[in-house]
Order: C-alpha cells, then sequence, then structure tokens
C-alpha cells in the first residue's frame, strides 16, 4: 500500500465538465514522442513510434476503480469521465472503444504544463479520484527532461467515515508492430515481472521485425509495494464477451485471474493493484508507462505520405535508446531519480507561475513548451536535437530543421542551452558547404547534410 502523497502542484487553468472534452495534454520526454492525456481522463493519441498519431490509441487502453465497504456491494467504473451523448452514436454503434463501461458522472481537467489532474466524481462511487499524470521537465537538463515516460498517479479520497478497500487497474493492450498509420502486431507477447522496487507487465514482439520502426517495447508497472494481480491476455471470446470476462473477474474480488488466448497476436496486459482508504482520508496508487522504440528512420523521402515511406530509408536512430535497454529499463532507471525530479519540476512551473506576468502569457511560456515533447522534435544517437516545422496527424511537416523557423525559435535556447547549441553546430558544420551555403533543411544522416543546396536569406 502506498502512502499519502500529497502532490503541490499550481494550477494555472482549469477546464469545466463543458470545456475539457477537447483537451489532450502530450505526457513525454524530449524526442520520446507522447501519450495525451484527454480532459476527461481517457488517453488518447498514443504518438510514442516515432511518428505522428493523432487520434491512435490502442482499442484497449484504460484504468479502472472497484471499490468496496465491509458488507456492501462493489462498485467498479472506468476512471474517466463520462462520454458526450453524440459520441455514442457511430454505424456500429460508438466510436468510442469500451463505450460500453461504466464512467464517473461528471470531471473537470486543471493544469500548469507539465502538469495534468483529472477530477473525477460520482454519487454512486464512495470516493473522488484525481487522475494526476506529468513527465520530468528540468530547464537545463535534456536528459531528465527526456524519459520516455509518464507518471500516472490516482488519488482516492474517502467521501465515507468506514474504510475502503479499493483496487486500481490499468489494461494495456500490447500494439507492438503498429504505429498508427503502418503496420501491423505480429506474435506480441505479454509478461509479469518484479524486480527493483517496481512490479508490472512487459509488453514485447516475438514476431515484428526487429528492424522496422514499430518495433519495440513497453511496460506498464506500479511502484505499490504490496501482492498485486495481473493478466497477461484477456480470453478470446466473441462480441462483448471477451471485455465482461474481463469486468466480471475485477468486480468480483478486485483481482485479475489470467487468461490464455494463443491465437491473439495483440494480447491485452492487465495490472490491478489493490488499497485501503482510511475513513475520511485518503491514499493513491502510482503507475509508469514506458516506452522504448529505436528506430527512427531518416526524413531524407520527398515524400512524406506515411503510406508510402519504406524501410528503405536509412535508420538514424533515437537518442534515449542509447540511455535505457527497453522499456522495463526505463522504469527501473527512472524510479530512484522520480520524487526529486518532481520537485525540481514543480520548483520550476511555481517559480514561472509565481511571478507578476499576465495569466495569459504565463499559459503561453508554460504550455507551448510542449512541443519539444511531441514528434515534431526527435534526437539522434549523437544527442543532437532536429525538429520538423510542425506535424500534421499523420507525419512531420516540412523537414530539416529549417532555420526560418528554428532560428527563431527561443524556449529551447533559454531551457536548454546545449540542445539549441547543438542545432547552430549542425547548420554550421554539417549543412554549410565550402562555398558558404548553408543549407536550410539538413538532410539526415548528417552524411548528407549539406545536400538540400539550397539557402534562405534569412
Amino acid at each position: 500500500m502506498e502512502q499519502t502523497n500529497k502532490s503541490n502542484w499550481p494550477v494555472l487553468r482549469y477546464y469545466d465538465q463543458e470545456h475539457s472534452l477537447k483537451i489532450a495534454l502530450p505526457i513525454g520526454g524530449i524526442g520520446t514522442g507522447t501519450v495525451s492525456l484527454g480532459g476527461r481522463g481517457d488517453l488518447r493519441d498514443w504518438e510514442i513510434v516515432n511518428r505522428p498519431a493523432k487520434g491512435f490509441a490502442p482499442t484497449h487502453a484504460f484504468f479502472a476503480l472497484r471499490t468496496a465497504t465491509e458488507g456492501g456491494q462493489p462498485i467498479a467504473k472506468a476512471l474517466e469521465g463520462r462520454i458526450p451523448t453524440e459520441l455514442y452514436e457511430g454505424w456500429s454503434g460508438s466510436p468510442v472503444f469500451n463505450a460500453g463501461m461504466p464512467r464517473f458522472q461528471q470531471h473537470s481537467f486543471e493544469t500548469t504544463y507539465p502538469f495534468g489532474r483529472v477530477i473525477l466524481k460520482d454519487s454512486e462511487m464512495p470516493v473522488d479520484v484525481h487522475v494526476e499524470a506529468f513527465n520530468p521537465l528540468v530547464p537545463g537538463d535534456a536528459d531528465a527532461s527526456g524519459i520516455p515516460l509518464a507518471v500516472l498517479r490516482f488519488k482516492l479520497v474517502n467521501n465515507t467515515t468506514q474504510e475502503i478497500s479499493a483496487s486500481v487497474c490499468g489494461v494495456l493492450q500490447n500494439f507492438i508492430g503498429q504505429d498508427g498509420s503502418l503496420g501491423k502486431s505480429v506474435r506480441n507477447r505479454n509478461r509479469f515481472r518484479a524486480d527493483s522496487g517496481l512490479q508490472g507487465m512487459v509488453l514485447s514482439s516475438d514476431g515484428v521485425n526487429p528492424k522496422s520502426e514499430q518495433w519495440g517495447t513497453l511496460a506498464l508497472t506500479t511502484t505499490a509495494k504490496g501482492p498485486v494481480s495481473f493478466r497477461t491476455s484477456w480470453a478470446d471470446l466473441s462480441w462483448g464477451n471477451t471485455l465482461l470476462d474481463f469486468w466480471d473477474d475485477f468486480v468480483a474480488d478486485g483481482r485479475l485471474d489470467d487468461r490464455v488466448a494463443p491465437k491473439n497476436n495483440s494480447p491485452i496486459a492487465s495490472l490491478a493493484v489493490p488499497v485501503e482508504v482510511p475513513p475520511e482520508g485518503e491514499n493513491n496508487i502510482s503507475f509508469l508507462l514506458t516506452w522504448h522504440f529505436p528506430n527512427r528512420l531518416s526524413w531524407r523521402a520527398p515524400d512524406r505520405n506515411p503510406q508510402t515511406w519504406s524501410e528503405d530509408l536509412e535508420l538514424i536512430g533515437n537518442y534515449y535508446a542509447t540511455k535505457y535497454m527497453d522499456a522495463w529499463d526505463v522504469a527501473e532507471k527512472a524510479l530512484p531519480r522520480l520524487e526529486q525530479l518532481e520537485l525540481l519540476t514543480t520548483k520550476f512551473v511555481t517559480s514561472l507561475y509565481a511571478s507578476d506576468l499576465p495569466d495569459k502569457v504565463k499559459e503561453a511560456a508554460l504550455f507551448n513548451i510542449s512541443t519539444l515533447r511531441t514528434q515534431t522534435c526527435f534526437r539522434t544517437p549523437d544527442g543532437y536535437l532536429f525538429g520538423w516545422e510542425g506535424c500534421q496527424d499523420l507525419f512531420g511537416s516540412c523537414f530539416g530543421s529549417c532555420t526560418h523557423v528554428w532560428n527563431y525559435e527561443q524556449a529551447t535556447a533559454y531551457l536548454f542551452g546545449d540542445l539549441a547549441k547543438g542545432m547552430r553546430e549542425v547548420e554550421f558544420l554539417h549543412a554549410t558547404d565550402s562555398r558558404g551555403l548553408m543549407s536550410f533543411r539538413v538532410n539526415l544522416p548528417l552524411v548528407h547534410g549539406k545536400e538540400f543546396g539550397v539557402a534562405a536569406a534569412d
């Protein structure tokens, strides 16, 4: 059982239920991609596989809560706010995955980037839930700010005078092999692991080409010390019975019994963590979602259409893959530092929040830092930072860290001077030819850095 941990995050913006449905707060490190916390607590836009992927999410990726008091009936709900009525409409039902699960009646969202908190309330539930998410952001330390990690903390606030037995369950389908545009899962597998103060599920693949961009590992772990239960797969049943089998199993006692589904190329991993919540008190459970997809390919192809990109492009790799062996290694190395990294992140955010700048200026300054952590930017194994001009839904837009965008951008220079210096080194040492012509777009690998051959006056 975890001890109560009250976060001291400042809150710059608050969104009520009506205005929170379009929110997606990207959680991830510089050069690692992100997964986004939606305004109602859902996880959306899984952009961790080397390219933008707006709208992409595994079929099953959610958290759920089961509560019970002595002598009372258990109550369980997905840890999300209710789905808007219009999203139940579709040619074959709702386009929202698992739309039939019960959800909380009320939700709101509050944030000061990189912190996000969803507050869930429901008259049927004996607890309110705060879903807290962040990734470390430490100015001057690009490595600490570049961890492929989403910290997800579920704070349970007991509204009764009875002790509540609760269980929080994380569910993640093994989608390795897919990136939102290309690829498919082949012989993926999940396994449980417990060591180094972590317990959780390791997601890998035995069938996806290990040289493809879509190959890698995922991990869903908890820092809880007590016993947990898990499933490496869900039952292979018809229609909605697969979900129903999981739900009935979880609701019965808050624990999971494993299932075997040998034909499933994308097995669903589940991890349930019990917690006791004292009368009129609170407690929390933390999960770490980590990832490791090392095979980034070059952007040199003139055709940016993701449907025609191929593995013939040259491999350039990811800097973070030089720091971590796999997704479990990410969690294992991050865990001892997380408390300190959260404190440093809070110190930075609070210092700007406490300034006498107008709130709109604070918001613009802080919230736009998120661009550094999206698929707009990446770092190659030599540590250099590169950036597209921006991102379309499924691919980067306008390659090459072009000088008429990235020479005007100020946040990187002020917050991460070493990364900004590296961009200037690339321009002068790798993109400038013997005549002094600096290509305003840099081709990769850097051996091709001068080949764009067109300068921009600025």
